[in-house]
């Protein structure tokens, strides 16, 4: 009987020590979280910047993108640099009338293709001064528009391939190179035009706008050089030099020779251009009135180096 009490006893007390869950108190740390705020993930903003274009009037130069939109209107294996020796906007030393444009020295027959994209405007010999203020001067002549009011002119053909209203694409055929109209050899005369094309003197240098030739090392460079007086007019020089560094601390291994433009063809940015340069380091040096300037600027494969001299007059 003892026996049987004492284990009634104990179910006793283990029934009045349960307690539903619904029922157990809470902790404290349990109670804390309970009132606190719900954590919130703070994403960060990400600023966007835009870049401030260089300046070349507050820098030594500026190396830019360009606007080379225009494929070589030759291709190799055939020449497609242009010839150093008669330049945009040169007279050769007062031999030759100002140049409009740039000469690729190739043999008849050679193809001459569109540099961009357009619809052809002209096609045929220049028999009228129409684009030039001469007859016969362009001979075999195509002159293209473009977007943005840019047209090209591809002169001296001995073969025209199109004709009025065709559209083309950049690349395609169009003639043949020729010695037609006042042309000395026979090579491609090629200009670059902006806004009325039959105004002679709306030519642009055309090694601002044809993307750069290449060569083992890349995409070669272009300078682009603006030499102003002190109400940044440009002005007009003879020649200036430029000692060549593939790199930086190096002595110069190779030195090119320039010209500025003729003094009725400074109406651009840009009074001289020297196109397809090797990338790396260079030395630009001219005297104006006695006085040398100087100035150590990089080139880029494939960019363009903007350089701006101030002179005092």
């Amino acid at each position: 009987m003892k026996r049987i009490l004492c284990i009634l006893l104990f179910a006793f007390l283990i029934s009045c020590a349960q307690v539903p869950a619904t029922q157990i108190p809470p902790t404290a740390t349990e109670i804390s979280a309970a009132f606190e705020p719900t954590a919130t993930v703070v994403i960060p903003l990400i600023a966007t910047v835009t870049p401030e274009p260089c300046d070349p009037f507050s820098v030594e130069f500026c190396i830019t993108d360009g606007h080379f939109i225009f494929q070589r209107p030759i291709e190799s294996p055939a020449n497609t640099f242009v010839d150093v020796t008669y330049p945009y906007a040169s007279t050769v030393n007062s031999a030759r009338e100002p140049h409009h444009g740039v000469e690729f020295l190739n043999k008849f027959g050679t193809p001459v293709h569109a540099v961009g994209d357009g619809i052809v405007i002209f096609a045929g010999p220049d028999k009228e001064a129409i684009y030039s203020p001469w007859p016969n001067f362009y001979g075999n002549v195509i002159a293209i528009q473009h977007a943005d009011e840019l047209y090209t002119l591809y002169a001296h053909l001995s073969r025209i391939e199109v004709e009025v209203n065709q559209q083309v694409a950049a690349g395609d055929q169009i003639g043949e190179v020729g010695q037609s109209g006042v042309a000395t050899g026979s090579h491609l005369h090629l200009e670059v035009r902006r806004g009325n094309v039959e105004d002679y003197f709306s030519t642009l240098n055309p090694e601002l706008w044809l993307i750069p030739n290449k060569s083992k090392n890349g995409p070669l460079g272009v300078i682009e050089i603006s030499i102003m007086d002190e109400t940044h007019q440009l002005v007009k020089l003879a020649d200036f030099t430029l000692e060549y560094s593939r790199y930086k601390s190096k002595k110069p291994t190779k030195t090119f020779y320039g010209v500025t433009y003729s003094s009725d063809m400074l109406h651009g940015e840009e009074n001289a251009v020297m196109g397809d340069m090797p990338e790396g380091y260079y030395r630009i040096a001219f005297k104006y009135h006695g006085q040398l300037y100087e100035r150590r600027v990089e080139v880029k494969s494939g960019k363009l180096t903007q350089v701006v001299f101030v002179v005092k007059q």
